[in-house]
Formats: C-alpha cells, structure tokens, sequence
C-alpha cells in the first residue's frame, strides 16, 4: 500500500518504519526540515533499539521517503496517519491543535477515496473533530470526495517499540465504515499471520481503549507504591509482597513494581486527559485522580528519604544520581522522577554527579544550563565517575549496568556508603553486609 505518516515523532517515525519493512511504500511528512534533513542521511531523532537499522535500510531500498511536504505526499497515497503530538494543556486536557491542523491540510488536498487514521492519542470524540475539519475544508474549495476517519491508537513501549509493532498483542481498528476497516485489515494483516489479533469496534470505543489500557497500568503502579509505604510503616518488605500478590494468575507480575514514580510521554499525559474528559462528562474518576496524586508524592519518595537521613539543607553535600531517562531502554525525560529528584537536590543545597547510559544528550539539551554552568550538576563519562565524593548515591532509574555493580569498589569511591535505591533493584542484606546504608522503596 501507498501510505503517508503525518509526524516522524517516536510514534509516527516507528509506525513509517515499521510498515515500510513490511513491503508499502512510506512516505513520513514533518514540519521540522532539520528533523526531515537529519533522517534522511541516518539521523535518528530518539533512542529507540533497533529503530536505526529498519529506518536506513527501508530508506536506502526506496520503501520509506521523508518530506517537509504534505500536498506533494497526498498525491502518491490514500492512507494517512495522523501521529503528531497531543500536549497536555494547562487544565489536563489534551491539546488538538496540530491534529487537527493536519485534519484541514487533508481537506484542503485529498481528492479521491481516503482513509484518515488517528495513530495519535486523542480523546473520545476526536474523530468526529477531524472528520468536521477535513468536511469544513472541502466545502470551502467545493469539493466532494468520500473519506472515513479511523481510530488505531498504537500500544507501544519505550524502549521495544520496534518489537510491539512488528508483533503486536493486538491492534485496535475503530472504525464505523466496513470499507475502512478492511483496508486497515490488510495493512496489518501481515503482522498477525500466527494468530487473529485484529480487533474491531466503533470509532470512539477505540479511543477510549487507549486512555483506559494507559490508566490500568498507571494505575497497577500507584496501587503498588502506596502498599509498599504502606509496608514501610508496618516493618513489611514489598518486594515479598509483590512476589506474593504477582503469583496470581489474575493479578500478573507486570507493572507491580514499587518504585520512585512513572514518567514519559504517555501516562502523566494519558491519565491527566482522561480525569478532564471524565470532569467535562460530569463524572468525578476518584481513582484516577487517586492515582495522580500518589504518582506525584511517589516521586517525592527519594528525596522525603534523603532529608530523613541528613537532613533538610544539603549544603556542602554531593550525590551520585544513577538514571535520567524515565525508563531503561530510552533517552526520553519528559517526566521524569530523576528531574523531580534533581530539582529538590539542587534547591537544597546540594551538588549533583548524574550518569545515564544513553540520555546524557537530552539531559544537556533540556536541564536547566545555569545548573552546569554553576557546577551545581555535572555529568560523568561512566557510572563510577558519579560516584566520585559522593555523600549517598540515589538510583533511579533501572538500566541492566546498575544492577549489579562492583560495590567493593563503590564503596571505595564514594565518600559515604550510602545507596537509596529507588527501583528496589539491590538485596538489602547484601548492601549492609558489604558496609552500606540502604534506603530502598517499601522496606
């Protein structure tokens, strides 16, 4: 198939890939002529595993085309993916200005048959926001061409994108027009060959989908990190308690890891829209709300620990930070807890060593620069070199080379042994054995 993807952010950039490493051909459309320049001579905007060699490889077989132009891409193809960014407004809303911007550049150029794809995430109703758009357009030009607008929000995970696409656990078609649904039937077809994972169903039920399914899993960790202050208060250790409770076939192990709070891209965003949508309907979601707000004070968890244990003013003192992206396998950190962590270390005082394997870049490029060039936060070559006079070391983020580091040699570098392990990723016994004090996450 002839297919255009309107946004070459993490969403869009896979979803081109991806569907040109299947045999269509791609066509990827951005405003961002440096972004679109870049790609096109191996430049890979986000850190993504394996993103790098499906992208280059479909680009130099022909499959897959960048271009800053929308009209030109409209006029090889009749499939469009809407997956440009949704922003949170300041009431928690999802702002839908670019959607649909994109929306009247279709309306203003389709002139055949056309299926319309929101890959987005959008709220329940945005469909019929973007069919009136490219509807308002067409009348202003006179035009009467058929189109359907489709729902498919995507399902993937920073980090294994790559992997969720090419095998999904399911795809999501909304669509009210069996033409439309068939077309997105066999687009996806081959990436469902072993067995049915293709769901149907009404348009706004798709977007709902999406919403929900992020909720759950946001909701699946608060649930867990309050159990696991709970634990602290009760002398109970958490992670037995997540064995314990994971076990269940009907509860699972995924997503009941206590920690310092989510982050990224998706569920901040996704559960701040989905309490707005519910408010605006006249229902109040007291436990998405409840979840929020124990996301929130989770991500205060370290620092409440660190101020326990040396107090409040931090003067003087160093720490090694492990971890800035707010999850492994990715460089994104937006929303981060490593940023709340950092912003209430500096404001108290303290002076900062941080290493991250892969998101030193960004956090260069989004920090604020008065933070280096005041020396109050520096950026080590290599995890050891964060540890370096460090008072205590707070590990925040989960990437494989902290799991088990050499701790004799840890505890040689640091001027203090102490470790507040804010992903419960370290045998308590095993630390305080080696000489350290051990701060973790519910125990």
């Amino acid at each position: 198939m002839n297919i255009c993807v309107i946004g070459t952010g993490y969403v869009g950039l896979v979803t081109g890939a991806c569907f040109s490493e299947m045999g269509n051909q791609v066509t990827c459309v951005d405003t961002d002529a440096g972004k679109i320049e870049g790609l096109k001579n191996g430049v890979i905007p986000i850190h993504e595993p394996g993103l790098e060699s499906v992208v280059t490889n479909n680009f130099r077989e022909g499959r897959l085309r960048f271009t800053t132009s929308l009209p030109d891409a409209i006029k090889d193809s009749s499939l469009y993916f809407i997956a440009v960014g949704t922003p949170p407004r300041e009431d928690g809303s999802a702002d839908l200005e670019h959607v649909l911007a994109v929306a009247r550049e279709l309306g203003r150029h389709i002139d055949r048959y056309a299926v319309v794809v929101d890959k987005s995430t959008v709220p329940v109703g945005t469909a019929d926001k973007v069919k009136a758009a490219i509807r308002e357009e067409m009348r202003k030009r006179g035009a009467s061409v058929e189109f359907d607008v489709v729902s498919n929000p995507e399902f993937l995970k920073e980090g294994d994108a790559v992997n969720d696409f090419m095998r999904p656990d399911r795809v999501v078609i909304g669509a009210d027009s069996e033409r439309a649904a068939d077309i997105l039937r066999s687009l996806y077809a081959p990436f469902t060959r072993n067995h049915e994972r293709i769901l149907v169903m009404g348009v706004r039920d798709a977007e709902m989908t999406k919403y929900a399914a992020n909720a759950m899993l946001a909701t699946k960790i608060s649930f867990m990190n309050e159990i696991a202050s709970l634990c602290e208060r009760m002398g109970v250790d958490v992670e037995n308690v997540r064995v314990g409770i994971g076990s269940d076939s009907r509860i699972g192990y995924s997503f009941i890891y206590p920690g310092c709070g989510y982050g990224g891209s998706c569920f901040p965003k996704d559960v701040k829209a989905l309490i707005h949508t519910a408010e605006e309907a006249g229902f109040d979601p007291a436990i998405l709300h409840a979840v929020e707000v124990r996301n929130e004070n989770q991500k205060r968890r370290l620092f409440e620990k660190i101020a326990a244990r040396f107090g409040p003013d931090l003067g003087g003192m160093t720490f090694a930070l492990w971890g800035l992206a707010f999850k492994p396998g990715t460089d994104d950190m937006r929303e981060a807890p490593a940023v709340v962590l950092l912003h209430q270390l500096i404001g108290a005082g303290a002076r900062v060593r941080a290493y991250d394997p892969v998101a030193m870049t960004v956090a260069r490029d989004t920090l604020p620069h008065e933070w280096f060039r005041a020396g109050k936060l520096t950026l080590g070559e290599h995890q050891n070199d964060a540890l370096k006079g460090a008072d205590a070391l707070a590990l925040v983020t989960e990437w494989k080379p902290f799991r088990y580091p050499d701790f004799g040699a840890m505890k040689r570098i640091m001027k203090r042994p102490v470790v507040f392990d804010g992903r419960n990723q370290y045998d308590p016994a095993q630390l305080r054995a080696e000489g350290f004090e051990y701060f973790g996450i519910g125990r």
